[in-house]
């Protein structure tokens, strides 16, 4: 099983401008691109979470398909989802969702 919060860190500070902070103190990391927030990591009912951002349609069918991906905790619900650790999760899914995630951020700082 990989352990998602290494794995989503390396794809998200691989990223230019990815920038990590912790403002809501130890047990939250916080990934920006340009001051924007596309990923957040943390621990929820004792297992590792990352949310992201994502098209709502498209969230909708990933939790349709993956067990462990929700609706994003604490989050706006139609635009974030919530990933947990879990054996089934593999590397190549979590890099491109952190990757999208990205991408939906640094498209809309480019429309502004």
């Amino acid at each position: 099983m990989i352990s998602l919060h290494a794995a989503a860190a390396k794809s998200a500070l691989a990223l230019p401008e990815a920038s990590i902070s912790q403002p809501f103190g130890d047990g939250c990391d916080v990934f920006k691109v340009m001051d924007k927030v596309f990923m957040l990591s943390f621990h929820l009912e004792g297992k590792a979470v990352i949310n992201l951002k994502g098209l709502p349609d498209n969230g909708a069918m990933l939790r349709d398909i993956y067990p462990y991906i929700r609706t994003g905790w604490h989050m706006n619900k139609q635009h974030w989802i919530s990933i947990f650790a879990d054996e089934a999760l593999e590397e190549d899914l979590l890099q491109d969702l952190v990757l999208n995630s990205y991408e939906l951020v640094v498209s809309k700082l480019q429309r502004n």
